[in-house]
């Protein structure tokens, strides 16, 4: 876990693991993007427009979605907090939604096939999705249950993960927590006749408890590394939606050659169906999203949602014309 990669000279500005490897996702997705869409429009720019209007909608929306989610417990008290980024806080499945809008408006404002760049666009995001899950399991979100398996990860002592195991969270129908550890290892806090109780820091604790928390009894539980699995699962994504693309493609060159579900847009409908499923599973293994509607989390939800879209777009698209690409060098 490295949340900080290191610090810029002079100025004392630490780079971010999570922003930078999310930096790194979005310009390999563009660069994906780019090389696809040779054959949609002669004028990069505007797929590169496109991608940026995303970026900056993809951020706002996972940003927007969190603060949703988490108000009345992060937020209430200090709204300031919810233009705080770079303290982490964000929610793919929000972003997804909200740059999906901003793209199907500025692709029709510019006359751009919709259902063609859509299809390139859901490959290049889970490229993105690739690196940008490394970033989060450099930066400790989105972690896993304990877990005994060789490949288990154990996070150090004061991050979300070490939080969570020592604390009970009823969001998550747990009383008690999942590692006890001794009282002297809090501090605790009166804020209006209430006395609430947090983790020292870890420069505050004896050489004794440092021990402990490191290399014996208290040290965290062993956890699935869940974004790795997020990660893996979106390089999966990438080639497999890429081949079926390629389908496509080979179906546009060939109009004699019948192919099942290979029409402009069906891609973007097999990305919602297997991301869905994917999500939908993987949050069984994850200990960090709270409980909510009908026994399962909200991503649950999202992903049954985002299933029956996948559904219904590939019936839908099947039926529909190819539509039109632009010419290759227009006059």
């Amino acid at each position: 876990m490295h949340p900080e990669l290191f610090e810029i000279p002079f100025i004392h500005l630490t780079v971010k693991s999570y922003g930078l490897m999310v930096v790194i996702g979005f310009l390999a997705a563009l660069s994906l993007i780019r090389h696809l869409s040779r054959n949609i429009t002669p004028n990069s720019q505007v797929i590169t427009n496109a991608a940026l209007y995303s970026l900056i909608a993809g951020v706002a929306g996972a940003r927007l979605f969190y603060v949703v989610h988490y108000f009345d417990s992060k937020f209430k008290g200090d709204l300031l907090s919810i233009f705080a980024i770079w303290q982490g806080g964000l929610e793919l499945l929000g972003g997804v939604f909200l740059a999906v809008v901003v793209i199907l408006i500025y692709l029709r404002r510019h006359k751009l096939p919709i259902r063609r760049c859509l299809d390139i666009f859901v490959i290049a995001l889970m490229l993105g999705l690739t690196f940008g899950r490394i970033g989060c399991f450099l930066n400790g979100c989105c972690f896993g249950k304990p877990a005994n398996l060789p490949w288990a990860v154990r996070f150090p002592y004061g991050s979300i993960a070490y939080h969570s195991q020592v604390s009970p969270n009823l969001e998550r129908n747990r009383i008690l927590p999942q590692l006890e550890l001794p009282p002297d290892f809090f501090s605790y806090v009166e804020e209006d006749g209430l006395v609430y109780r947090s983790l020292k820091p870890y420069e505050s604790l004896t050489e004794e408890q440092k021990y402990l928390v490191d290399k014996s009894k208290y040290r965290s539980l062993p956890v699935h590394p869940t974004q790795l699995y997020s990660s893996a699962y979106g390089a999966f994504l990438c080639f497999i939606l890429y081949l079926y693309w390629r389908r496509s493609q080979n179906a546009d060159k060939f109009p004699n050659l019948r192919r099942a579900f290979a029409k402009p847009g069906c891609t973007f409908g097999l990305m919602c169906i297997l991301y869905g499923i994917g999500r939908f599973f993987m949050e069984f293994l994850r200990d960090d999203n709270p409980i909510e509607f009908d026994g399962i989390t909200i991503s649950q939800n999202i992903s049954i949602v985002l299933i029956v879209l996948g559904v219904a777009s590939m019936i839908i698209f099947e039926k529909m014309k190819p539509g039109k690409i632009m010419p290759a060098n227009p006059k």
